[in-house]
């Protein structure tokens, strides 16, 4: 009976240890030894104002909370994050009831590529490709209602950029 006892929290361990478990970070391999990063403003290539500052600070807000990188001027970063905000796309999600022409709920999707490039020799690091959309109800006021969807839009684009590099997927 004692030796159940001590036996059964060992086989505990064992069984429990194969479930992909692990303790600290969980960063991918090939960006493991970067622990500072420099993110510069992304190129915008749409037609939207301002849309690539408003990604990219959205970005850097993302990385700090995370905690994963340390964001850095880029004379002391150890790779730099360069991205392009390649395309906008806004469609009617819902229409009114009784007039299908009136949109009564926006789809935006935000487009961005990027990569992580070593400051030292310009080598590319890891690259990719995110989308972020937001769903929003439109009220009178259309700008504020479109303004406020591309911020959502980017937030949720910055969470999965930010979950790529720091998590690996």
């Amino acid at each position: 009976m004692k030796f159940l006892t001590c036996l059964l929290p060992v086989l505990v361990m064992c069984l429990t240890s194969c479930a992909g478990y692990q303790l600290g970070g969980a960063k991918p391999q090939h960006l493991s030894g970067v622990t500072k990063i420099a993110i510069p403003a992304f190129v915008n290539n749409t037609l939207e104002p301002r849309l690539g500052s408003l990604v990219t600070n959205a970005v850097i807000k993302q990385i700090q909370s995370d905690g994963s990188y340390q964001v850095v001027s880029r004379d002391q970063a150890e790779a730099v994050l360069e991205g392009i905000v390649a395309d906008v796309d806004r469609s009617q999600f819902r229409a009114v009831r009784n007039n299908v022409l009136r949109t009564s709920q926006l789809l935006v999707r935000l487009r961005c590529d990027y990569k992580l490039v070593n400051p030292a020799d310009n080598t590319v690091m890891h690259r990719g490709r995110v989308f972020g959309e937001s769903y929003i109800v439109l009220d009178p006021n259309f700008q504020l209602s479109e303004q406020q969807a591309m911020e959502d839009a980017a937030q949720r684009l910055s969470v999965t950029l930010t979950s790529e590099i720091a998590e690996g997927w």
